[in-house]
């Protein structure tokens, strides 16, 4: 799908640079701080899902635990 990406050089992606400055222009900065700022809150998120996964686990250790020291 994608055999051409292996062939790019340096002078191709200077040459795609500077075609996607053309056509961006002044907006390029602002695509780049959101995508940066969308990648953050990804981040963010999935931080939370971890930590809520470990405290999930950890709940369930200690209910374990307890069942085997009362048996």
């Amino acid at each position: 799908m994608l055999a051409f990406l292996p062939n790019l050089g340096a002078p191709e992606l200077l040459i795609i640079g500077a075609i996607a400055l053309l056509i961006f222009g002044n907006r390029l900065p602002s695509v780049a701080r959101s995508v940066g700022k969308s990648l953050v809150e990804f981040k963010k998120g999935m931080n939370e899902i971890e930590e809520e996964v470990k405290q999930a686990g950890s709940v369930e250790n200690k209910k374990t635990e307890k069942s085997e020291t009362n048996v």
